[in-house]
């Protein structure tokens, strides 16, 4: 197809305008002379499209489990390792060894149709392709009246999804539709939403029995559509079968086939799927530590996770945290060889199972837990730095604001603070350190259309990628690192008082939870 180069060259001199301006602003600010060491290495010497090339392109997903985690932990560390870096694989667990084959649907009846569709992670081979008629869910109201229909499943691939009767994103219908029409739509919306809940209530089953329900009445294989809202993006997690094929079709043609099976036309799929179930696998996290030549046993830890869900490359989810932290330490090492603390980077494993990595390296290390004078957290997108919170530490504001003040005028104008904010008790690692006590920030980046296009998607891809944004991210994380390192004083751990919840009680600060070690134990 050929290139509209109309639409092609303004963002690539965007793109050029902004790294022009960050070496420009580097260049006329008087900075601390490492900082500015990092500046110039960063804006003439980045590696990072190296390395999301070899990460993303090479390896692609990190699923927990399969041989490609276990190959992206090894990468890291020999990359830390060529950069004179002592580098370890330190296990946390085992998990369901498995490997992603080829997805190939096709509709067969009543006409001939590829389908854009994925199998999902965890989810049964089909030894030889399947054919079968595709069915929806009956129109009944009780768990009762359900019961009595499932043994018509059998044989059938059963789609269990909402239908959608747009495949619009909300943005665009705001955009076209009169307000009047917007409204409309926004209520059937709404609506259909509520009542696909309340039959999947009425029929007694949820999201993890009913896919057992239907594979036990014999049922030949299982489809979603798990649908971001976005146009071409859907989520892609986990199989709830062990013997059928459980797949996600996109939105588009799961709406064909719903509307085919609804109207009678008895839509026929062919579904063929390879993948492998392979030995319990190790868990790891790749550990890299530069050790602190005058205070080695206090220490900075550079945090992200390396395993992503599989249905695309993990890009923003969590390349850009893995890639911010490498090259984070590749420039520490270089152009801050006296390091006061230890500065070690953690590249966790199954956190999207529960932090189990990041849990597991709280649980195994305490007297580094001890030690800890700040921990560095990344992982929600391709953005730059715009959100720190004090995670509830009181005294957060003294040392992130001095730390902070360091960085280059145009990143750290760019960042947001929120002191002493609230305490993470999930959603990434920093909270595994902070439930521990431990000064744990999030490093919240700017959106992208994280969590409507790439979070966790078939869209999280090398592309999404907005490498100018990554190399203000390392700039501010290796200028963080530094001045914790070399701040003179340790860390205060007091926390704040808790505020009242809803009820009136006083809200508790988190716990230190224990990580999922075992894959049998994970829901």
């Amino acid at each position: 197809m050929k290139i509209n180069r109309f639409f092609v060259m303004p963002a690539i001199v965007v793109a050029t305008q902004f790294s022009l301006a960050q070496t420009t602003a580097g260049s006329q600010e008087k900075l601390n002379p490492v900082v500015q060491s990092f500046v110039n290495e960063i804006n003439t010497n980045s590696q990072l499209e190296n390395m999301a090339h070899d990460l993303l392109d090479g390896i692609g997903p990190r699923l927990v489990g399969t041989p490609e985690m276990l190959a992206a932990n090894e990468w890291t560390a020999n990359k830390l390792r060529s950069w004179d870096i002592e580098a370890n694989l330190q296990q946390f667990g085992t998990w369901k060894g498995w490997q992603r084959g080829i997805t190939h649907v096709d509709m067969v009846y009543p006409r001939i149709k590829s389908l854009s569709a994925t199998q999902l992670a965890w989810s049964p081979a089909t030894r030889k392709a399947i054919e079968a008629e595709v069915i929806i869910l009956p129109k009944v109201s009780s768990k009762a009246e359900f019961d009595k229909w499932l043994p018509s499943a059998k044989g059938k691939i059963v789609l269990i999804a909402q239908y959608q009767k747009i495949g619009r994103s909300d943005e665009q219908i705001k955009e076209f539709a009169t307000p009047e029409l917007y409204e409309k739509l926004k209520k059937e919306k709404e609506q259909a939403s509520k009542d696909f809940q309340n039959y999947v209530k009425s029929i007694g089953y949820d999201n993890n029995s009913l896919p057992e329900a239907l594979e036990k009445a014999g049922a030949a294989g299982i489809s979603i559509s798990n649908w971001t809202g976005i146009m071409g993006a859907n989520r892609i997690f986990g199989a709830k079968t062990t013997k059928i094929p459980m797949i996600d079709i996109d939105v588009e043609d799961y709406g064909m086939l719903y509307r085919m099976a609804e109207n009678g036309q008895k839509p026929r799929i062919k579904v063929e799927t390879h993948s492998k179930v392979l030995p319990q696998a190790k868990t790891f996290n790749t550990i890299g530590v530069i050790k602190g030549k005058e205070k080695p046993n206090e220490y900075v830890i550079l945090s992200a996770h390396l395993d992503s869900w599989d249905g695309a490359q993990g890009a923003t989810d969590n390349g850009t945290g893995v890639l911010t932290m490498l090259e984070t330490m590749r420039i520490l090492k270089k152009y801050y060889p006296n390091n006061k603390r230890t500065i070690v980077v953690g590249l966790w494993g199954s956190e999207e199972q529960g932090l189990n990595g990041s849990r597991g390296f709280v649980a195994d290390n305490p007297e580094i837990i001890k030690g800890t004078q700040a921990v560095f957290n990344q992982d929600n997108g391709t953005g730059r730095i715009v959100n720190i919170g004090g995670q509830g530490f009181m005294n957060a504001y003294d040392y992130i604001g001095k730390w902070l003040n360091a960085a280059p005028k145009n990143i750290k104008d760019q960042v947001k603070t929120d002191f002493p904010g609230m305490p993470g008790g999930g959603g990434s690692d920093h909270a595994s350190f902070v439930g521990a006590g431990v000064p744990a920030f999030g490093l919240g980046s700017l959106n992208w259309g994280y969590f409507g296009y790439t979070w966790h998607t078939t869209k999280d891809t090398y592309d999404k990628i907005i490498f100018d944004e990554v190399k203000n991210n390392v700039i501010l994380t290796a200028t963080l690192a530094y001045m914790a390192s070399e701040d003179p004083e340790f860390t205060s751990r007091e926390k704040r008082a808790m505020p009242l919840d809803e009820k009136g009680q006083v809200t508790k600060w988190p716990e230190a939870r224990k990580p999922i070690r075992d894959s049998k134990d994970f829901k």
